[in-house]
Formats: structure tokens, sequence, C-alpha cells
């Protein structure tokens, strides 16, 4: 088995969306117990950018040293603008400032494959990524032409155990285990969000992501209201936070059948970390704030109706229940037990 040299330079490539950017990041630690003096990079798409800042390194801490934000979902929209291609053009430079030894792939898909061969590459560098689709996840086999090391990674593999698959091949490391649990932000930042956590809301209070993506995977309004009111009965201010316009007028309905409950301004990413820390509970659908919640630590049920649990589901933490499956949404009654037992 090959040994890596010990400061090797490392770029990982994963753009988007929410959800997975956040199961991506177990590598970052990963490689930084193994490889403590490696610089290590990563690409996002831009609005992801606040996911990655907490784990900037900083004295006393090492994380990822740069973050390159990508603007692709921008610059598609104004292709003939002379701005778009000056700002392209500034992330190229930005990207091949560095010469890397590997290349850690994750997402599968062509606009991450062309990260990959823009970057600025060592001569016998390593550009690693998955070999084939895993089932209800997207993927473009033509990235694999983008590889000189492709990874075949199971059918049915979580998000966060594929990415853990793609980087100990890479690396020609033995694959971890679920024993060696994945982290995801620094202890003292997660510590320190209590500290400022929103205080525009009612305390005790649960968020309720109702919303997604894909209408298949919400759950019913009748289902969200019967939560409700069982967890306003117990004393708690139930929230229903919403990301759109459809989403707020979801927000407002369910809101007003259920007593106390509010509709809060619309926040960003960066925001909700706040607002998640703040909450005694959140329940919610397969979406990324749901996951954020579950990546925290925090109490978190969720809920599958539409997509299968082993994808996503957040099998390392004991405050994280998860419930339904594909094509099987869990019964108000699980919820609701579920819900209280962690609100205990």
């Amino acid at each position: 088995m090959s040994t890596p040299r010990p400061t090797p330079k490392i770029l990982l490539v994963k753009l988007s969306s929410l959800g997975d950017v956040l199961h991506n990041l177990p590598i970052v630690w990963d490689l930084r117990a193994r490889l403590p003096d490696a610089q290590i990079d990563w690409v996002v798409e831009e609005g992801y950018v606040h996911l990655l800042q907490p784990l900037l390194t900083k004295p006393g801490f090492k994380g990822i040293d740069r973050i390159i934000p990508f603007g692709l979902r921008r610059w598609k929209k104004h292709l003939f603008k002379a701005s778009t291609w000056k700002q392209f053009f500034a992330f190229k430079h930005q990207l091949q400032a560095v010469r890397y030894d590997y290349v850690i792939e994750t997402q599968g898909l062509l606009k991450s494959g062309l990260v990959c061969a823009l970057a600025n590459k060592s001569s016998d560098a390593v550009v690693a990524g998955l070999a084939n689709a895993t089932e209800y996840s997207g993927y473009e086999p033509i990235v694999r032409s983008f590889y000189n090391q492709c990874v075949q990674v199971p059918f049915q593999c979580h998000a966060v155990d594929r990415s853990r698959w793609v980087m100990c091949s890479a690396l020609d490391w033995p694959l971890l285990e679920r024993s060696d649990r994945p982290q995801f932000y620094p202890a003292a930042f997660t510590e320190s969000l209590a500290k400022t956590a929103t205080s525009d809301l009612q305390k005790p209070y649960v968020l309720c992501f109702h919303s997604t993506a894909r209408e298949a995977k919400r759950w019913s309004n009748s289902d969200w209201i019967a939560l409700g009111n069982a967890l306003s009965g117990k004393g708690y201010q139930v929230v229903f936070p919403w990301g759109n316009a459809a989403e707020k007028l979801i927000s407002q309905e369910l809101a007003g059948q259920i007593t106390g409950a509010v509709v809060p301004p619309a926040f960003s990413i960066e925001q909700a970390f706040a607002v998640i820390a703040g909450a005694a509970l959140t329940v919610g659908v397969d979406t990324g704030l749901t996951h954020l919640a579950a990546v925290l630590g925090k109490p978190t049920v969720e809920i599958y109706c539409d997509s299968p649990q082993w994808k996503t589901h957040g099998y390392w933490s004991d405050r994280t229940r998860n419930l339904g499956d594909m094509r099987s949404p869990p019964s108000v009654a699980e919820v609701i037990e579920a819900s209280l037992e962690l609100l205990k």
C-alpha cells in the first residue's frame, strides 16, 4: 500500500446542494487526522460557502485552508455578459493558484468533472471520483473521463460513506467504517451557537421543515397540523420556516390551524445555524435544513416519505430519530412519540 507524502495538496470538489455538502464534511476531519499538515481546499457553489466557513483554518485549528466559490448557477443566467466571463476567469485563476496532488470529486456530475479538469495538478496527481451511480442519486457517466481513478461504490451507499469511500481509495487507505464516527463541525463552534441562538422566537420552540424540492417527499399537511397541535399542547411554540412564496403560503396555512404557531421571516443559511441551535427540537422531511440540525447534533426527527433512509439518515447521533422510508411515510403517532422522547 503506497503512503501519501506528509504534506500533500488536496482539492475537494463537492459543489452542491445543502445536504450533499454537509454529508461531505467528515472527510475534512478524516484527512486532517491522518495528514495534519496537508493543504485542503474545497470548491463549492457560492450559495453554500457559509456551510464551510466554520471549518476554515485559524490559529489553533486546522480545517479547510481555502474555500473556492463557484458561481455556475448564477453564471448560467448571464452567459453573454462580459462580467460573467470576468468572474469565471477570476475563479479559474483562484483554482489554479495551487498545484494539487489529489483531487477528490464526490458528486459525479459533469459540472464537477469540469472543475477537476480545470484544476492545476501535479504530473502524478490522483483524480478520484465515482465509477457508478448510487440508487436515487444523480450521476452523469461522462464524468468518468475526468478521473484517473474511478471508485466503485455500493449501489445503496449512504452519502457520508460514499464520500469516505472515494477519499480512502484516492489516498490508498483502508475503508473507514461507521465505528470511526463522522465529525462535521468543530465542538467549539457548535457550543458557541447556543450562546448566539436567535431570540426572535419564543422558547421553547420546535422547528418544522415541511418543504422540500420534490413534492413526493413532503409529509401531508394534515399530519403536520396534528403534530403541531400535539406539541403546542405540551407548551412548545411551533415554527414553520419557508424558502419561497409558495412555501410561505403553506407555512401560513399550517400555522393558522395550530395554537400559537408562527411563520418567521425568511432566513439565510448563515442565520439557520442560530435558529436551529435555539430550537428544542427540529422535525423535518428529507431536506437540507433538517440534515443541518442532525449534523449539528441537535434533537432531530427526520421524516422520509419518498426517499430511502439509508441514503442520508443521521446514523451518527442518538439525538436523531429516522422515521419512514421510500413510499412509506411515518404515521403521526410515530412522529409524535419520537418527538416527545427527544424533548424529555
